[in-house]
């Protein structure tokens, strides 16, 4: 999980979605979810991006509540590597999800994903960004539309989602993941199928153009035709993934089935979905407050942006694959612990000499000006020294003169008597 760093979210003021399987970008700023150009480096950007179902292995595992806390973590990830055989020697991203249950044992969600197929995924993101916040398996990026109570929690849901890369099937229950798998039905393999069953390579553009703004309601016969061959397959596979569901989580029903695409919904396979299935199906295109300019954006996109909004306010509350986080802020990292611990000790080593070398240098202030004004005191001493002197041979002079007077008197005054 990204470590914790509450400081590094108060810097945060833009968030950018980003679908790295095809390339698309959006940037939420200013209560506005506009497309992006170009990916920088920016540390002010808060980047959000998931990983598609079929690049993640999950399942679930049962962990003794005896385990203390302080344990929780390694226990789930030695039986993860026990459980799924994976490799020793490689070191996996295992975050997990608790199931909450009255049972003797605690159960977890696990979602293991490769470190190999993170880089090939992130890696050229990284070499622009410096970062990744934020990697989400793709079916839990549903998980927001509960919190976000834009859809009621209630019941049980089914999320089929087409993307050129993977197709995923996704189910909730009362607003809570419980089971994910994808099937070999993206829009690239359907692609495939289609070229197939024609018999030739058809015009790859073409082929999406009708996908997408025709669907299973175009009026070219014989796309029309072939499309329904493919979707009857798709929705067998759907079908039996729904019969696993039932079984193996002891559902009665199946409430809701909401279906979507990245380019946007393909019309008519809500009808097609609820003729074969006989269940209430439904385009998924929801309404998210998020204002935007633009006529359809890929409803992940959304999802991501809501999610963000969730782990930055709380990290726990979603999962994490990123293994490409954000430096820490600086008193925050190793490095600048050391150099701020480096300068501490520097300081405390130089303040007993320096107090002496502070107060010598002030005593020699004192020194200089008492230097200068014993200076003028004896300037001023000199001159009222000579002043004195002068005065005193006066003095001298005077009283010979008195004693001088003094005798002619005396002599006057015997004369007299």
């Amino acid at each position: 999980m990204l470590s914790k760093n509450k400081s590094s979210n108060s810097i945060i003021k833009n968030t950018i979605t980003l679908d790295v399987y095809n390339g698309q970008k959006y940037i939420f700023q200013k209560d506005m979810l506009e497309p992006l150009n170009k990916l920088i480096y920016n540390k002010t950007n808060f980047i959000v991006s998931f990983v598609n179902n079929k690049d993640v292995i999950s399942t679930t595992i049962s962990i003794s509540r005896n385990i203390p806390k302080e344990d929780l973590a390694d226990i789930i990830d030695i039986k993860a590597y026990e459980e799924l055989g994976l490799d020793q020697a490689t070191k996996y991203t295992i975050p997990s999800l608790e199931i909450e249950n009255n049972s003797d044992e605690r159960k977890f969600h696990i979602f293991v994903a490769k470190p190999n197929v993170l880089d090939e995924l992130f890696l050229p993101i990284k070499q622009k960004t410096k970062y990744i916040d934020l990697i989400i398996p793709a079916p839990l990026l549903y998980k927001a539309i509960y919190k976000k109570e834009i859809l009621q929690s209630n019941g049980v849901h089914c999320f089929i989602y087409f993307t050129k890369q993977d197709t995923f099937v996704t189910f909730y229950k009362n607003g809570e993941y419980i089971y994910s798998k994808s099937i070999d039905y993206s829009i690239e393999q359907i692609y495939d199928k289609f070229c197939e069953i024609v018999g030739e390579k058809v015009d790859e553009t073409e082929f999406y153009n009708i996908l997408e703004t025709e669907g299973l309601k175009t009026s070219k016969s014989d796309y029309q035709q072939n499309l329904m061959k493919i979707f009857s397959d798709v929705f067998i596979n759907i079908n039996d993934i729904i019969i696993y569901i039932k079984r193996a989580f002891e559902l009665e029903t199946i409430d809701y089935i909401f279906i979507g695409a990245e380019n946007g919904p393909i019309i008519g396979l809500d009808e097609y979905s609820q003729n074969f299935l006989g269940i209430q199906s439904t385009d998924l295109n929801f309404n998210y407050n998020i204002n935007n300019d633009e006529w359809y954006i890929d409803q992940l996109q959304f999802l991501m942006l809501l999610n963000s909004f969730d782990y930055l306010k709380d990290e726990d509350s979603v999962i994490n694959l990123s293994i490409y986080h954000r430096p820490p802020v600086f008193t925050n990292r190793t490095s600048g612990q050391f150099m701020i611990a480096t300068f501490v000790s520097i300081s405390i080593g130089i303040v007993y000499p320096l107090y002496y070398l502070v107060g010598s240098y002030i005593n020699n202030a004192k020194i200089y000006v008492l230097n200068i004004e014993n200076k003028k005191l004896s300037a001023e001493t000199n001159k009222y020294k000579k002043i004195i002197s002068k005065k005193l041979k006066q003095i001298e002079v005077l009283d010979k003169k008195i004693k001088k007077l003094n005798n002619i008197y005396s002599s006057k005054t015997k004369t007299l008597s």
